[in-house]
Parts: structure tokens; sequence; C-alpha cells
């Protein structure tokens, strides 16, 4: 299929590797960003929430260089934080 001029294959908009799965009762983490959060140790089954976890991503993202992938991360856990828990 084309969606904005480029190839998309629709299985892959549907891969459990982009599923939220539940943690605890305030975190829903997809198996990639399970993968990049266990590659930087950041123990994010013990944080109570969100912003818990946000501020230890953005403690490594400030102390190393190169951590694109765990920005992307933390642009996502606040845009998905946003939008399930702000009331509008």
């Amino acid at each position: 299929m084309r969606i904005d001029g480029k190839e998309v294959n629709i299985d892959d908009l549907f891969s459990e590797k982009y599923m939220h799965n539940k943690i605890n009762e305030n975190i829903y983490l997809n198996n990639y960003q399970i993968e990049i959060l266990n590659r930087y140790n950041i123990n994010y089954k013990s944080c109570g929430g969100v912003k818990e976890l946000l501020f230890l991503i953005e403690d490594i993202i400030t102390n190393e260089d190169d951590v694109d992938d765990l920005e992307t991360v933390s642009k996502e856990l606040a845009e998905f934080d946003y939008y399930h828990n702000t009331n509008k």
C-alpha cells in the first residue's frame, strides 16, 4: 500500500513490537521501548509512574552522548502519557 508516496507494509503497522504492555498501574511500554530501556540498564519496573521513568531517562540523556534511541523512547513516553493521562 502507498501512503504519502511511500510503500508501506500494513503488517508492519500491527507488529507486536509496537503493542503496549501493562508494566504496572501507571506504565505501559511496547517491546521496543523495553529493549531500549534494558540496553541502558533502566529499571522501569521499579518506577511508580511515567514521570519517574522519564526522570531516569533524562538523567542518562544529559550525561551520555549518542543516545538517540533513548531520546526517541523519552518522546514516545511523554506523548503517550499526555494523551493517556491528561484530562481534556
